[in-house]
């Protein structure tokens, strides 16, 4: 039952019960049963409104996606999640390799060959751990070389 079946539900018991309305309790039911009745109709109207900005939120929301999804196509195509639940990747991905990369580097004092992963490669540099002489990564000229590599 709504709030408003509710309220002539009372109004009609009030009336059923012949209140005399000439009296001031008689008065005072009736301008509280003309309020209940006014206070229905507002929560109804309420309900209403509500459940239309419901739609529109959701028409909104519907149409921010369509929008995401056209802004953000290009992230997903280089997509580097590696999440065994991504359909981004295919198996030969390097982005989802799960071993690091290795590099051999070879000291130039003692000659000693040293392994050594990405993270140390972006350190720019380590001491050699047999002879202890200061090693140096430059990126920037094994960039130049893949770069010429493609030419």
């Amino acid at each position: 039952m709504t709030t408003s079946e509710k309220v002539a539900y009372l109004k009609g018991l009030a009336e059923g019960m012949e209140i005399d309305k000439d009296t001031k309790e008689g008065k005072l039911i009736g301008v509280i049963i003309d309020i209940l009745e006014d206070m229905a109709l507002d929560i109804e109207d309420l309900g209403e409104n509500v459940l239309e900005f419901s739609e529109a939120l959701d028409a909104i929301s519907d149409d921010l996606a369509e929008v995401e999804d056209v802004v953000f196509e290009d992230e997903d195509d280089d997509c580097c999640c590696c999440d065994d639940d991504c359909d981004c990747c295919d198996d030969d991905c390097c982005c989802c390799d799960d071993e690091p990369l290795f590099f051999e580097v070879k000291c130039p004092a003692c000659g000693n060959e040293i392994t050594i992963d990405e993270d140390v490669l972006d350190l720019g540099g380590i001491e050699c751990p047999n002879c202890g002489e200061s090693l140096e990564f430059d990126l920037d000229s094994i960039e130049d070389i893949d770069e010429e590599d493609e030419d």
